[in-house]
C-alpha cells in the first residue's frame, strides 16, 4: 500500500502529470491511496472518497460521481 498525501501540491501542473503517470506505471499492481486537492490528480483513480466537514460524503468511481450532477465531486470537477 502506497499512501500519498498532497505529494504534488507544490509543483506545477505538468510536473504533477509526470509524477502521477510514474506512480501509475510503477505501482499498477499496488493499492495507492492519494490525498489531493487537485481534482486532476485523482480523475483516473479507480475509486474516489469525498469528505465534507470531516464525514464521508460520497464514494464511487470518478465517472459515476461525475455523472451525478447533484454530487459534491461533480461540483468540484465543474468548478476546477
Amino acid at each position: 500500500v502506497l499512501c500519498i498525501d498532497e505529494a504534488t501540491a507544490s509543483v506545477d501542473f505538468e510536473t504533477d502529470k509526470l509524477i502521477q503517470q510514474t506512480i501509475r506505471d510503477e505501482f499498477q499492481s499496488n493499492t495507492v491511496l492519494t490525498i489531493a486537492h487537485r481534482i486532476e490528480t485523482i480523475l483516473d483513480s479507480d475509486r474516489v472518497l469525498v469528505m465534507d466537514k470531516g464525514q464521508i460524503a460520497e464514494f464511487g468511481s470518478p465517472d459515476e460521481l461525475r455523472r451525478n450532477k447533484e454530487s459534491l465531486f461533480s461540483t468540484l470537477v465543474n468548478e476546477s
